[in-house]
């Protein structure tokens, strides 16, 4: 969204509301894991570097701290980036509020915005700076997520190409997921006006661009292991599509590098129906792609001693289906109680009302 609004780029408007809070909403999912894999949450401030009693200081060495600094800031100027832009559509839902409740969380939410050439200009400076804030920080949050591995000495892990690959993978997954958001909404909510198929054909041409990033990401991973004549690095590359987890690594192959090469066929390309499945293949081919990193390399490390497979636990279960009503709770309420598409931007882009239609369509 930042990075479309710099570029000016018009097809943003009736869909990056919906991206800015998928993405604020899934920071606040992910930031539960690591609390809950430290294995005292109760701990989880240790992480933080502040004076105290204990002679403890944490270690600026280590990935896990990284991630804290990275993931904190991300989500701190996400979140601010997403709530600016809300004000004046907040404040458009305050002056329409036919209760008390709304009209006081609106009336607290919109922070005195009157729509005045004044509030106007601050706010449009500082959406500009939050758009730019945030632009490199989605480059430098998942760098710094893919250092967590990219920094250890794992066969699998250890690779230069882990930023791009993320930063990419983290676009490819974001569009895939904006779509299978908005055309739900799309439906239930009569947006066929305003979400229109040129918005859907530049997302998906979006997805054909990193996708094809995403694909030379993983062909680099096996050339590189290949050209080290690393035995440990060729053995863990050759595991992945005939070993134990074979399966995973060809579906994450089909997902994520040959079906969205369909979008080739511009008929597909504003086809709603094929791109909210293709949208879903996505998303399981991304977390299929997550499990091929994380699974396949501990299951082949150095040690043949310590090989091993994976299963399921029930608690594991648990988690990752509480993650999604965690994120589907916040999602909800959003578009229950906040506009989830930009009034004042789509504003912006409607053609100015014509007393006399057919004098203007005679000029």
């Amino acid at each position: 969204s930042a990075v479309l609004y710099l570029f000016r780029a018009r097809f943003r408007m009736p869909i990056y509301r919906l991206a800015e809070a998928m993405t604020v909403f899934a920071v606040m999912t992910a930031g539960l894991f690591p609390l809950i894999h430290v294995g005292r949450p109760w701990f989880a401030y240790w992480l933080l570097p502040y004076p105290n009693e204990r002679m403890l200081w944490p270690n600026f060495r280590s990935p896990l701290l990284w991630d804290v600094f990275a993931v904190s800031t991300y989500f701190t100027v996400s979140a601010l980036f997403f709530i600016v832009g809300l004000i004046p559509d907040i404040a458009v839902a305050r002056d329409a509020a036919k209760t008390k409740i709304r009209k006081l969380l609106y009336t607290a939410t919109s922070i005195g915005w009157n729509g005045n050439h004044k509030s106007w200009h601050h706010y449009e400076e500082a959406y500009l700076i939050f758009a730019a804030l945030a632009t490199p920080l989605v480059v430098s949050v998942h760098s710094v997520v893919s250092w967590d591995f990219a920094m250890g000495n794992v066969p699998g892990w250890h690779a230069t190409i882990f930023p791009p690959y993320f930063v990419a993978g983290a676009i490819f997954s974001g569009v895939a997921m904006v779509i299978t958001l908005i055309v739900p909404l799309r439906e239930v909510y009569g947006l066929h006006a305003l979400v229109r198929k040129e918005h859907f054909e530049a997302m998906s041409k979006l997805i054909m661009l990193t996708s094809g990033i995403v694909t030379y990401a993983y062909v680099t991973e096996f050339y590189t292991a290949w050209w080290s004549n690393n035995l440990f690095e060729r053995y863990q590359f050759w595991f992945r599509p005939f070993g134990e987890f074979a399966p995973a690594f060809w579906g994450m192959t089909f997902c994520n590098c040959i079906a969205p090469l369909s979008l080739w066929y511009k008929p597909l390309r504003t086809n709603i129906a094929y791109l909210f499945a293709l949208s879903i293949v996505i998303n399981i081919g991304m977390w299929l792609e997550r499990f091929n990193i994380i699974f396949t390399s501990l299951a082949r490390e150095f040690l043949p001693s310590a090989w091993g497979g994976y299963n399921f636990s029930w608690v594991e279960a648990g988690i990752t289906v509480g993650a999604f009503g965690w994120f589907g709770m916040y999602m909800t309420l959003f578009i229950k109680f906040f506009p989830a598409v930009a009034i004042t931007e789509i504003k912006m882009i409607l053609p100015p009302p014509a007393r006399d239609r057919k004098n203007l369509e005679h000029h």
